[in-house]
């Protein structure tokens, strides 16, 4: 069931459907947004309809810093977070953009840079081959001045996918684990430092156009095994058609060794319960020990998300059938809902 795409092509054709159905290791597809085609009649409202994000996240010893840029159609949203592993505490930082104005994204995720600057903030995201930096600066995060210059190496190989949602939506995605960062995050007189040998990057590249009722949980991990080989996780569900290929993959050293479906279990009542994930290749619990939630309530845009961050155990087989052991390699999982 798992359709690998290796051949390259637009992602959408003339009507708007997915031209390639699948995951791939590379982005093969171009991203022709332009040819999107949601409405029949209203084509002056297509692009309400076009949702689209670079989303950045580093991991350390000490905790967690994520900087998103977003286009949601009506609305773009510039947002920020650290979350403090030794204090179990996280602080956020949201600007709402009215119609996405000043917001830059590009058109395929391997070229190109993301910006937005207002008065209170300005976000930079610029790729160059494998590597990435992420530059932000911000004047109230939490009533202290926020400034954030990384640097990331992305490995050979990430997860890439094409989803169909009914007929004309669908589910462009490139999801980049395991890359070595490194620089500093500055937050009033403290300052977090990233270097390569115990930090690990993470970019969830998102375009799409969905249903406006969406429903999908993601989990996520990037770390380090006993022998020193760095591991990462990405799974998934809730969202399109997957019967070409699920997101689910395992991160080995770089390559990616893919996964079918992946049954969860979580108390959507109790989100600080541990989560288990399992099929017939793997066998994992995912134990929180923090609840970010963030809600949004724009009128016509509206969104709940509980990103729970914890730590993975348990294992999952390799494309060869040799068992991969996780022992505390630290990372989420989230239960989001959008109204969008």
């Amino acid at each position: 069931m798992q359709h690998e795409i290796v051949e390259r092509s637009a992602l959408l054709g003339p009507s708007g459907e997915l031209l390639q159905r699948g995951w791939a290791r590379q982005p093969v597809l171009d991203c022709n947004l332009e040819d999107t085609h949601v409405y029949r009649f209203l084509r002056g409202l297509q692009w309400f309809r076009v949702k689209r994000w670079d989303y950045y996240g580093a991991m350390c010893p000490e905790g967690y810093f994520s900087a998103t840029i977003a286009d949601l159609g009506y609305a773009g949203q510039a947002f920020v977070y650290f979350v403090d592993f030794a204090a179990n505490t996280y602080t956020e930082e949201t600007i709402t953009i009215p119609f996405g104005r000043g917001v830059e994204l590009p058109r395929n995720s391997d070229e190109g840079s993301s910006a937005w600057q207002g008065r209170k903030a300005g976000l930079t995201f610029a790729v160059d081959g494998k590597r990435r930096t992420v530059h932000v600066e911000w004047e109230s995060f939490g009533g202290q001045k926020l400034i954030a210059d990384l640097e990331f190496v992305a490995p050979g190989e990430s997860t890439v996918i094409a989803t169909p949602i009914g007929e004309r939506r669908f589910y462009y995605n490139r999801k980049i684990n395991c890359m070595p960062t490194t620089g500093t995050v500055s937050i009033g007189n403290r300052t977090i430092t990233f270097n390569p040998e115990t930090s690990s990057g993470t970019l969830d590249w998102g375009r799409g156009v969905w249903a406006y009722d969406s429903f999908w949980v993601w989990a996520s991990g990037s770390g380090f095994l006993a022998d020193g080989r760095r591991v990462g996780l990405n799974m998934g569900y809730g969202f399109g058609d997957t019967s070409a290929a699920t997101e689910n993959t395992l991160i080995l050293d770089g390559r990616i060794h893919k996964l079918e479906e992946i049954e969860f279990d979580y108390d959507s009542d109790d989100f600080m319960r541990p989560w288990t994930m399992r099929s017939d290749r793997a066998d994992i619990t995912f134990t929180p020990f923090l609840d970010r939630t963030a809600k949004t309530n724009l009128l016509l845009i509206r969104s709940e998300v509980h990103q729970m961050f914890g730590r993975y155990s348990g294992w999952v087989s390799d494309d060869l059938g040799s068992k991969v052991i996780l022992d505390g390699v630290p990372g989420w999982a989230e239960e989001h809902h959008a109204r969008w």
